[in-house]
């Protein structure tokens, strides 16, 4: 099953790659890697929840706005390569803004780690960083950036 394939079997219609919200490019590509910046949970310029994870976001939410950062950075790894096949997600490193007492970021993070596994199979799973930040731009409860072999 191609990738395309598998996105429709998921219901995901792949966005065009967001656009950089500053000064910064969306992906940089090097030799056989391109580097996200990162992405924020917004689905076609609209975002899935606003707000501090912990406060006034909850976990589920916070999940499904990891999801979106992860269909976000498929985009973006789509525009800088034309197409996902063959691409292998290597890192992760999911920002998560959540309060002092909040300590579940890994599970914020497996949202997007087990979306990426759905997706591209073998070629999705891979190492990842989750860290507790007290803010993210525009107020995102989440924001991701990978790096993707090709």
């Amino acid at each position: 099953m191609s990738i395309e394939e598998k996105l429709a079997e998921l219901g995901i219609e792949l966005p065009d790659a967001p656009a950089p919200a500053a000064a910064y490019q969306p992906f940089a590509k090097t030799n056989n890697l391109i580097l996200t910046a990162g992405q924020i949970a917004t689905d076609r310029g609209k975002f899935v929840a606003q707000g501090i994870v912990g406060d006034s976001v909850d976990l589920e939410t916070a999940q499904a706005c990891a999801r979106q950062c992860a269909i976000n950075i498929l985009a973006q790894i789509n525009a800088a390569n034309g197409t996902l096949e063959g691409v292998r997600i290597v890192k992760l490193n999911v920002f998560v803004a959540s309060t002092p007492d909040f300590t579940d970021q890994h599970l914020v993070a497996n949202a997007a780690s087990n979306f990426m596994a759905d997706v591209l199979g073998e070629n999705g799973k891979h190492a990842r960083s989750a860290v507790g930040v007290p803010s993210l731009p525009l107020n995102s409860p989440v924001e991701i950036e990978a790096i993707a072999e090709v």
